[in-house]
């Protein structure tokens, strides 16, 4: 047998009711507040971290609200607060109400409490852990590199107060707030009530439940202001001596600081690189000296940076060129699955290779057509800390440092003119923060000649034994 099924004509689809709830929306990265279960006096609720933007990254993340209606978290699984702290409750309203609630096994009843992410080990641990997408030491990567990565998840019961005692009477927390180690600063809206959230059948069944309510709150990337940034870029070229620092005050200064922070910085030899910012005053001096350039008093501020960038211009052929990057982290902490982001407004398109690095032209809308994606190789994406020279008392801190050659094809680009400028990354991002550039660019100094193959891989061998020695 067959059957045959064909459109009514008079067929009139029924007007779907206008729900209450707002649409979601997009953002940089979207936080859900659902409501699992509920109590007349407490509920269960699930918070959801997705980070949506392919260049926004958190390491070790700090979330942070603010209760406005007395509320308390009682217990926590997937995360925990960092701070303990139950003297508001036991002298406030909510010790008055809940008398004969045992506070020892409260999990926190600050006002504004700190939520952060639970170790890797505690991820099966059952009291804790047992949460999908927990337990990463507080790292959010951008779906680009790791989709599974870029989720987190924790649960917390949380206790009301009169006159909120009834199951279907919700207040989620207000104000909040995430950031990061090193990343980029986030601004987060007010909580929109969406429509409930839906989840899978727990027995695995084709069923979907519902939560009871579910609010989103919407975070965007802001860039960072001058002088406000947590990582900075040197240029240099082989066509030029010197070495443009990054800019001054470029990741701060402190106000009583005996430096000038409004002026130009210094120009450095190529070596100054590889010493804290702190302790190239006599080296910045002495090059001055040596270019009879001017040295102003007070000196210039350093930049003051954890981690700074060097994108050096290696060569200049016919049918290509050459840079290579250095990543240098003055910083005591090591970056676990690090990358960098550059993007290049004349020379995308010319883009051939990554030796050392895997790299990635990236695709999408607006700015990303632009952009090359770089991370490191497996086994070989830790960005150590700064650690102590060979003589500590003599020698000074070593950075931990990350290195590759990058080559172009000039076929795709022509016109380029990398003497003039044309090499150097209109944008750059480490781990998502976007990095301040130096204010000008290193220039042509004599004639414009080109490099012979033999000149440059002597340049590289050269630059290689020189920091052979702080690995």
């Amino acid at each position: 047998m067959y059957v045959c099924c064909v459109k009514d004509p008079k067929f009139k689809a029924k007007k779907t009711e206008k729900t209450r709830f707002l649409p979601r929306r997009y953002g940089d990265l979207t936080i859900a507040y659902d409501v699992l279960r509920s109590y007349d006096s407490n509920y269960m609720a699930q918070i959801t971290i997705d980070n949506n933007h392919p260049l926004g990254r958190l390491d070790n993340w700090n979330l942070t609200w603010e209760w406005k209606r007395g509320e308390f978290i009682n217990t926590m699984k997937g995360a925990y607060t960092l701070r303990k702290d139950i003297s508001d409750c036991i002298y406030g309203e909510a010790g008055n109400y809940y008398q004969s609630l045992d506070f020892s096994t409260v999990m926190n009843c600050e006002k504004k409490p700190i939520i952060v992410d639970l170790p890797p080990e505690k991820e099966k641990d059952d009291a804790l852990g047992n949460i999908p997408y927990c337990c990463k030491n507080g790292t959010l990567l951008p779906p680009t590199m790791n989709i599974t990565q870029s989720k987190a998840i924790f649960q917390l019961q949380v206790y009301k107060l009169p006159p909120d005692l009834n199951r279907t009477v919700f207040y989620p927390p207000q104000n909040w707030k995430i950031n990061g180690f090193i990343n980029p600063d986030y601004v987060c809206g007010p909580p929109i009530r969406v429509s409930p959230m839906e989840f899978p059948d727990p027995n695995g069944l084709m069923s979907e439940t519902e939560a009871i309510a579910s609010w989103q709150i919407v975070c965007n990337i802001t860039r960072p202001k001058s002088k406000h940034s947590r990582c900075c870029v040197t240029y240099s070229a082989f066509y030029n001596e010197s070495v443009v620092p990054c800019n001054t005050c470029a990741c701060g200064c402190s106000e009583d600081a005996a430096c000038n922070p409004d002026a130009t910085a210094l120009l450095l030899p190529p070596e100054a690189l590889l010493v804290p910012s702190e302790n190239r005053t006599a080296k910045a001096k002495a090059w001055a000296s040596i270019k009879h350039r001017h040295v102003p008093n007070p000196l210039p501020c350093w930049d003051n940076c954890g981690v700074s960038i060097n994108w050096h211009i290696v060569s200049n052929y016919r049918k290509g060129w050459t840079a290579r990057i250095t990543l240098f982290n003055w910083a005591d902490y090591t970056f676990k699955n690090w990358f960098v982001a550059l993007e290049m407004d004349k020379f995308y398109r010319g883009y051939e290779k990554v030796y050392s690095f895997n790299g990635t032209k990236l695709q999408g809308p607006g700015r990303l057509n632009k952009t090359i994606f770089l991370q490191g190789l497996e086994g070989l994406n830790y960005l150590i800390a700064e650690t102590d020279g060979k003589d500590p008392s003599v020698d000074p801190r070593v950075p931990g440092k990350q290195q590759s050659v990058i080559s172009f094809t000039k076929k795709e680009t022509p016109g380029i003119n990398i003497v003039k400028g044309d090499g150097f990354p209109t944008r750059l991002y480490f781990n998502g923060e976007e990095c301040e550039l130096p204010d000008h660019i290193p220039t042509a100094s004599g004639p414009r000649h080109s490099v012979s193959q033999l000149a440059v891989v002597l340049f590289t061998v050269v630059a290689l034994l020189s920091t052979v020695d702080y690995f």
